[in-house]
């Protein structure tokens, strides 16, 4: 497409945006989950397209599980549809009321965006995510996918237009670009049709779209997560989350990076990695660490820690040990290498648990659990957008409330105002 015919897109979508307003709660909902229950029986389709996506990558490449569907994947996409329709919705709710004394009636009230672009890489499921969210939020989305996954992402959106249409709605309140980098910079400098950017993917596409965009941003930053091992920590407790941080999906934004352990600890190290092992996870560990694992864990997979292991989001079968000598040290580190995601403490001591929820600076902190659960699907808010590492407007993962602005409604009764 050439400028021209992208910014027709943007300017339907923007249309599209208006038409938005006349649909009722209820009527949205019934689009969700039809939409739901439409991927149960186009599923095939959707898989066979996915397929063709995966054909073009290698199996071991960090980002193949992340663009992989599933029967199963496609089923929790489903259920988190219906759960977004579930929710109340983020619209009209009265945020602030006073009548000031001069009659005037003053109301703050949440209302849509407008048009939301969205976007991303490898990651063909933010496609239904991103239409549920914005569609309950009353909000039109312009999807840019990355070519790694423009088969699947094609097949979703024929999915949703199918059933839009059929609802009577226009379809252009999803807009899929080309894969190209052309449409990447369009959308970039769409000021006047499009509300709000949202990147989502590597921290290498985030700063190029922080620094080109005309656009407002919404930054969801890279995922350098740390689990601090304090010198209270219970064993067994720690060894499942940091396997779970580590494995349960070693691409996404949530996976643990960097294992912080208090030397004082050291010598259940092994334990606390021993599963990893079992996962082919590749461990750079610094000194003390290395000398406790070297005849404990795998040879092949225990590498010496350089300062690149450090403030490095793997997206990999891959970690970082750190030997701190004390609970300062540990926030010192996170300080310096953290992203401002999540972060976690195993500790069975009490002060040390409501110092770090105080003292460490990220959208998500943890006691005594997997940083794998900052996703908004886990904290009962349907799906998620994305997941902000800003402070500004939004921050952790976003939904439904996050993607909606506001207002003010004044009503008076002939007031003036005094020169």
């Amino acid at each position: 497409m050439n400028d021209r015919e992208l910014n027709g897109c943007f300017e339907a979508a923007k249309e599209a945006s208006r038409s938005l307003a006349l649909l009722s709660g209820s009527r949205i909902n019934e689009i969700l989950n039809a939409v739901a229950q439409e991927i149960g029986a186009q599923g095939e389709a959707i898989l066979t397209a996915n397929a063709a996506d995966l054909a073009r990558m290698a199996p071991d490449d960090p980002r193949y599980d992340r663009l992989k569907l599933t029967h199963e994947r496609l089923e929790g996409i489903a259920g988190d549809m219906r759960r977004v329709a579930e929710l109340p919705s983020p619209l009209g709710r009265v945020l602030y009321h006073r009548v000031l004394p001069n009659g005037l009636d003053l109301q703050r009230v949440s209302v849509p965006f407008g048009v939301i672009g969205v976007i991303y890489e490898a990651r063909p499921n933010v496609g239904f995510d991103v239409f549920s969210l914005c569609l309950k939020a009353g909000s039109a989305c312009v999807l840019k996918g990355g070519s790694d996954a423009d088969d699947s992402n094609r097949a979703i959106v024929a999915l949703i237009h199918r059933v839009l249409e059929h609802c009577g709605v226009n379809p252009q309140v999803v807009t899929l670009l080309p894969p190209d980098r052309e449409a990447t910079a369009a959308l970039l400098r769409a000021r006047g049709y499009v509300d709000l950017i949202i990147p989502r993917g590597s921290s290498r596409l985030i700063d190029f779209v922080r620094r080109n965009a005309t656009v407002p941003v919404i930054e969801t930053g890279a995922g350098v997560c740390h689990t601090y091992f304090d010198r209270s920590g219970a064993t067994d407790k720690g060894a499942a989350i940091i396997h779970n941080a580590k494995t349960r999906r070693v691409s996404v934004c949530n996976a643990l990076d960097c294992l912080l352990i208090h030397e004082e600890r050291l010598t259940d190290l092994p334990a606390l990695c021993s599963s990893l092992a079992v996962d082919g996870v590749t461990i750079y560990a610094d000194e003390p660490a290395r000398a406790v694992l070297q005849t404990r864990y795998p040879t092949d997979l225990l590498r010496p820690a350089t300062s690149e292991s450090y403030g490095t989001e793997f997206l990999d079968y891959k970690m970082a040990v750190k030997t701190v000598a004390s609970f300062d040290e540990a926030l010192a580190h996170i300080r310096t290498y953290g992203s401002g995601h999540s972060e976690s403490v195993v500790t069975e001591d009490a002060e040390v648990a409501e110092s770090f929820l105080r003292r460490v600076d990220a959208a998500c902190v943890y006691v005594n659990a997997s940083t794998a659960f900052t996703d908004g699907g886990q904290f009962g808010l349907g799906a998620e957008i994305g997941i902000s590492t800003q402070k500004l407007h939004a921050r952790g993962p976003m939904a439904l409330e996050e993607i909606t602005t506001y207002k003010w409604l004044i009503r008076g009764d002939g007031q003036i105002r005094e020169k």
